[in-house]
């Protein structure tokens, strides 16, 4: 169990999961840099995280913005969207209203799915996160993508669920070592806001970043 001054944000999976020199650059360097990708995400979850913004239709509870936690992760944050469903026999109670409900988290993204699973994993650590908080089991989620206007169901199985604990424990790893992973150049680094920051094309071609530094500082 982790204690509140080790937990991380749980945001931070999904850029852990895409590139570990990229979360490194973020929640260890303290850098960012913003580019169109980056910026219309901001726009799209401003008009969802309205945390005083939720709303009860029929068999169906909706809460924006909802707070997460895990301990046994050591991961904190948000979901943009929790539903809850009024079930029969399964899931929670809550606090003023009758029956159980069954919670499915459901993230927003701009643009349309993705071909890792970057965004899965960041999904199913909210699932988790509800799961422990509220001592259940959470099945499936969404994501919503903005460009395509269209959801899609994710499925949490025990092998997903094993992941999203493997990449925790490695960004805790991360996080204490304090050392940021070298680059590797790969074709999605063209479209990283922290792209000339992270500099991956000429670091590695120089094989660490002392050498880049020698290299490129010796006429100075």
């Amino acid at each position: 169990m982790y204690a509140d001054e080790d937990l991380l944000m749980l945001s931070g999976i999904q850029h852990f999961a895409f590139c570990e020199r990229q979360w490194a650059l973020i929640h260890i360097e303290q850098q960012w840099a913003e580019n169109v990708r980056t910026t219309e995400g901001h726009h799209l979850h401003e008009r969802v995280d309205d945390p005083f913004n939720s709303d009860k239709r029929g068999e169906l509870l909706t809460f924006r913005s909802f707070p997460l936690i895990s301990r046994k992760l050591g991961l904190a944050g948000r979901s943009d969207v929790v539903e809850l469903r009024r079930s029969e026999t399964e899931g929670v109670e809550l606090d003023g209203h009758q029956g159980r409900w069954l919670l499915h988290p459901v993230e927003y993204k701009r643009g349309s799915l993705k071909p890792d699973d970057r965004d899965i994993v960041q999904v199913c650590a909210q699932a988790m996160c509800l799961e422990e908080m509220y001592n259940t089991e959470i099945l499936s989620g969404s994501l919503y993508y903005a460009e395509i206007r269209r959801r899609t169901r994710i499925d949490f199985d025990t092998e997903l669920k094993e992941k999203v604990s493997t990449l925790a424990k490695r960004m805790h790893e991360c996080f204490e070592s304090g050392i940021t992973p070298a680059p590797v150049f790969k074709s999605h680094c063209k479209s990283c806001s922290l792209l000339n920051i992270c500099l991956p094309k000429r670091i590695a071609a120089n094989g660490s970043v002392s050498n880049y530094l020698n290299v490129n500082l010796e006429d100075f």
